[in-house]
């Protein structure tokens, strides 16, 4: 019997369907939890900037870090109907 079929065995015997889903779920609300933390941390670096070019890379990186935020909370959305 392969490692694969005793895990496989395990989990249905244990009833962790969900298991794979409810790992992902934590993975992705410490993932949100980061990128909200970066998120403020780039709006205080924002307003302490003194060259254009600064503001303008920091500009650039809070809008990357909004564009992960939504699709990360559209990710735990899609899994939380699951």
């Amino acid at each position: 019997m392969g490692f694969k079929k005793i895990l496989k065995d395990a989990m249905n015997f244990l009833d962790l369907d969900n298991f794979s889903v409810e790992g992902k779920k934590k993975t992705i609300k410490n993932l949100l939890t980061k990128l909200e933390n970066r998120k403020k941390s780039i709006k205080k670096e924002l307003h302490k900037a003194k060259s254009k070019k600064e503001k303008k890379h920091l500009e650039e990186d809070l809008e990357l870090v909004s564009l992960q935020i939504k699709k990360s909370k559209k990710y735990l959305d899609k899994l939380d109907k699951k």
